[in-house]
């Protein structure tokens, strides 16, 4: 069987036996990938350290029948180590790999992979708050799915304009006619603030008041997991922290 290279991001982890761990992977060039790192959890091994989660690497596999074996791996950042130390870069970064983890094979694509590094990357260096890194990837990452939420126009009927309602059910900014009875209004600075996270408009972001960031958090949790069909764990420990 042959072997191949790629860059990785370490999304999970599990022991296996005593001494080895399975990984789950989300490469630049093969989609997701489930590996098996023999001897990693020794202290005499080589790699065990480039190979822990939010760690990026370039990895020789091993094609196999059920899981593929690392062979070699080097580490391209070691984003881990300022990420684990800090609760709030821990709990987000555990946010997105997560949401990678849900991503069906299609999806695993080279931007997703790059969405991610560039996602992890900002948060070790500590670039912007947690939130928004965290808030611009899910919107990213959904939209590279198919999934973007509509901004400019109503996600019924097509209208564009400023429209005074976001459904997530409905697929984003919805006008007053197609709006249903009770549908509670968002602030025009809230639809703004998710453009901006759309577009990475980070002075803007970074500018923006705390009750607009958080509003348009809400809004980018709701619509995420609707999309995804079942909730992000890790989200409920970052707003519980919070």
């Amino acid at each position: 069987m042959p072997t191949y290279r790629d860059e990785v991001v370490v999304l999970r982890t599990h022991k296996l036996g005593e001494a080895d761990r399975i990984l789950t992977l989300l490469s630049r060039r093969n989609g997701k990938i489930r590996a098996v790192a023999k001897g990693v959890r020794r202290t005499s091994s080589k790699f065990g350290s480039r190979l822990e989660p939010f760690m990026v690497a370039d990895v020789q596999l091993f094609k196999g029948r059920n899981f593929d074996i690392v062979q070699q791996a080097e580490s391209l950042g070691s984003y881990g180590a300022d990420i684990v130390v800090n609760y709030d870069r821990y709990t987000t970064a555990s946010a997105m790999v997560e949401t990678a983890d849900r991503l069906n094979e299609a999806e695993a694509t080279p931007q997703q992979y790059l969405l991610l590094v560039g996602g992890l990357r900002s948060l070790a260096r500590g670039d912007h708050s947690e939130r928004s890194v965290l808030d611009s990837y899910l919107l990213r990452a959904m939209a590279l799915s198919g999934w973007a939420p509509g901004l400019t126009e109503c996600a019924r009927c097509g209208t564009v304009g400023d429209h005074p309602y976001f459904l997530a059910q409905l697929g984003g900014v919805v006008c007053s006619t197609c709006a249903p009875a009770g549908s509670p209004r968002v602030a025009r600075e809230t639809v703004d603030m998710l453009r901006a996270l759309m577009a990475g408009e980070w002075e803007t972001i970074d500018a923006a008041p705390g009750r607009t960031i958080s509003a348009a958090s809400g809004l980018v949790a709701a619509y995420a997991q609707f999309h995804l069909e079942r909730g992000i764990r890790s989200l409920s420990h970052l707003e519980t922290h919070r």
